[in-house]
């Protein structure tokens, strides 16, 4: 089944047993060299029939009419150069007529592009718009870690060629030689490391996926019979913010399992709804011992993954059963993990209103919680000087009632993650994390703002400072906004990275800090501006909210006391 003979026999032998698993059943093959080892996994397939057609225009039609009649894609595999290129007028007809196909087009690795190698072109978006997707796969790596991570993209490929229209997906499959099964030994002892049924184990034809409803109440048995499940709600943006959260809180109380709540979720500001919120797993999985003590069985993760890179490694190496709820169609797994996707709103699922017995794990987890919790709580109130963590805390416990609040991406989201506690005041979270970048964060705001509830923006001193052309808007603006500047004069984030140990470049390259004078940049723009000299200032300030223009408080902070302030402090409160 698994071809271990070379790297590319490898790789090539997962693609196609990952897709026989797929639901995969026919694959159109024209001859060529560079498509060699696609071809030989195929033709070696015991299930999946192959079909060699010597022309790809004509090979693209015939497989044109296979899934015109199946309603399932057909694989066209193709070598490398103009051969792709005669697939264009099947591709075209298979768009405007709805027909799944799924495209490998064979190609030579990236040192051999560019350079007049022998047949070779450029690829890369070779079909333009008329796939549904397209992307090209890693040239065969010996690294084992990457197994994972063709088997998330071919789940991906398949999705895409039925839902939610069908119609191309295209991968582009480089490969370097030996493209023949010739022995390579090196590779022979990675045999004893892969796990061939544990691998697959998490793949379903996506015909079944697709009955959404069947499969979820079928897993709802599988999960209510496990002790040791995690649920991590991420970030969302739900058109109905208490919904969302009962929907979660009754999941919870059915199964008897954590809650693992993003700050970019509404989770944590409707805390009344759920019991065994957990806001502090970032720290709680800082300490080795709770990190191996609680290591799930089964995770169900709804909407993105959080922030938390400690969270993200933990969920790695536990290696649990994976479960992403989410409606869109799009692959949200970052970690590459042995995932099943549900295309099904969470609001959707019919749940029986009953509450699971309590188990010791979910206990250890609420203890945890409560432990960290109050250790967080003792610590900042302790603080008195400006400590940008500190912010966070305040804001979850001194806004009014629903305000929406835009966080920053770089530190401001992370001190948020951290130190944001669970309340019930229904605050409402945004952010711009589809890039995670900072650009347009004031206007982003601003839009949030604009005939909206009083609203508020945290930041810092390089995200405001990259979008202060979003003041322009000042006479225009209806509604209101407080700005929350955290000058700390430069790029925070890069404090707690490596390359803060490298003096020079660090300083003027990477936390380029800009000396900014931001009470004469509000007065520019004719903003109110206040800075900001004590914490029980910053409190009066905040509620309530005025109800129309724009407001700057400034609190300069000290970045490199912050880092150092994280670095030793973090993992003493998981102790």
């Amino acid at each position: 089944m698994i071809d271990f003979t070379n790297i590319n026999t490898l790789w090539a032998s997962v693609l196609v047993e990952t897709l026989f698993r797929l639901g995969l059943t026919t694959a159109i093959i024209s001859p060529g060299s560079r498509s060699t080892p696609l071809t030989v996994a195929f033709a070696r397939h015991q299930t999946i029939e192959s079909i060699p057609i010597l022309d790809e225009r004509s090979a693209s039609f015939f497989a044109l009419g296979i899934a015109k009649k199946s309603h399932f894609p057909v694989a066209l595999v193709c070598t490398s150069g103009t051969a792709g290129a005669n697939f264009y007028p099947a591709i075209i007809e298979a768009k405007y007529s709805g027909i799944p196909l799924l495209i490998l087009t064979a190609d030579r690795p990236p040192e051999l592009r560019n350079c007049h190698a022998p047949q070779t072109i450029n690829q890369l978006n070779l079909y333009g718009n008329y796939p549904n997707w397209h992307t090209e796969l890693l040239t065969p790596s010996i690294d084992l870690i990457l197994l994972p991570y063709l088997r998330q993209n071919l789940i991906q490929a398949i999705k895409k060629c039925l839902f939610p229209t069908p119609g191309v997906v295209h991968l582009n499959v480089p490969f370097r030689e030996p493209l023949a099964p010739i022995p390579q030994p090196q590779i022979s002892h990675l045999k004893s490391h892969l796990q061939i049924e544990d691998f697959f184990s998490a793949i379903y034809p996506q015909s079944i996926i697709n009955s959404q409803f069947s499969l979820a109440n079928s897993l709802l048995q599988k999960w209510q019979k496990c002790q040791r499940g995690i649920i991590i709600a991420g970030r969302t943006n739900p058109l109905n913010p208490k919904e969302y959260c009962q929907s979660i809180a009754q999941l919870s109380l059915f199964l008897g399992w954590a809650v693992i709540a993003d700050v970019l979720s509404p989770i944590r500001n409707y805390l009344e709804l759920n019991s065994y919120l957990i806001s502090t797993y970032d720290l709680i999985l800082r300490n080795t011992e709770n990190a191996q003590q609680l290591v799930p069985e089964i995770v169900i993760q709804i909407g993105e993954l959080p922030i938390s890179k400690n969270l993200g490694s933990w969920l790695v190496n536990g290696q649990a059963k994976h479960f992403i709820i989410n409606e869109s169609y799009e692959n949200i797994d970052s970690l590459h993990g042995k995932t099943i996707h549900l295309p099904i709103a969470i609001e959707k699922l019919n749940l029986p209103k009953q509450k699971q017995k309590e188990s010791n794990y979910l206990q250890r987890w609420c203890n945890l919680e409560i432990k960290t919790r109050q250790i967080i709580k003792q610590t900042m109130e302790r603080i008195d000087h400006f400590f940008e963590g500190k912010i966070s805390w305040l804001l979850s416990q001194n806004l009014p009632s629903e305000t929406p609040i835009f966080i920053a991406n770089s530190m401001s989201v992370r001190y948020a993650e951290f130190f944001w506690m669970p309340n019930n005041r229904k605050i409402l979270p945004y952010v711009n994390r589809g890039a995670n970048g900072i650009d347009g964060t004031l206007s982003t705001a601003l839009g949030m703002a604009y005939r909206h509830q009083s609203s508020l923006l945290l930041t810092g001193d390089l995200a405001l400072l990259h979008d202060t052309n979003g003041f322009l808007i000042t006479k225009k603006f209806q509604g209101h906004l407080t700005i929350i500047l955290i000058n700390n004069e430069g790029g925070g984030i890069f404090e707690i990275l490596p390359i803060a140990k490298f003096e020079p470049p660090f300083e003027e390259f990477f936390a380029t800090p800009q000396n900014i004078n931001f009470a004469q940049l509000s007065a520019t723009y004719g903003i109110e501006y206040h800075l900001i000299n004590c914490w029980e200032e910053l409190t009066l300030l905040l509620n309530p909210l005025p109800t129309s223009g724009i407001r700057l408080l400034e609190i300069q902070t000290d970045r490199k006391a912050d880092a150092l302030w994280l670095e030793n402090n973090l993992s003493k409160i998981s102790k």
